[in-house]
């Protein structure tokens, strides 16, 4: 069996209780479509990185991140405070994780690239056939 680091398992604690608080304690409607990715915490277990993505369209993670920075932040470490139990609670610090559209980005990159290959290499085979035809 794996032994995971202190820190990962908070984080991985962090996240569950995250997630179950803003489905259902925080009633924004901004914030309804927001998914935790993962919480990275410090050794000194002072601060932590929570990196979220925006569903569907992943429009709106810039204002979302503003607001979850904002006083939404003591709400989310209070609560987790009362949720955990930890001595002291990390100082939560939101980020707009970009990596999900920029993977679709490239995902759609390439299929584009195949495509244009395989239009190219068929005209090719068939430039061929009618010069060895002529």
């Amino acid at each position: 069996m794996k032994e995971y680091p202190r820190t990962e398992r908070i984080g991985a604690e962090l996240r569950r209780e995250l997630a179950q608080i803003l489905r259902e304690e925080v009633k924004d409607p901004r914030l309804s479509l927001v998914t935790l990715q993962e919480v990275r915490v410090s050794r000194d277990l002072a601060h932590a990185k929570v990196y979220f993505t925006c569903f569907p369209v992943d429009e709106g993670g810039a204002e979302q991140e503003l607001l979850l920075n904002g006083r939404l932040a003591g709400f989310l470490r209070r609560s987790l405070a009362h949720r955990t139990r930890l001595r002291t609670v990390p100082e939560l610090r939101f980020v707009h994780d970009e990596s999900i559209s920029r993977g679709e980005h490239l995902s759609h990159l390439i299929q584009e690239a195949v495509a244009a290959g395989n239009s190219e290499s068929e005209s090719e085979s068939e430039s061929e056939s009618e010069s060895e035809e002529g």
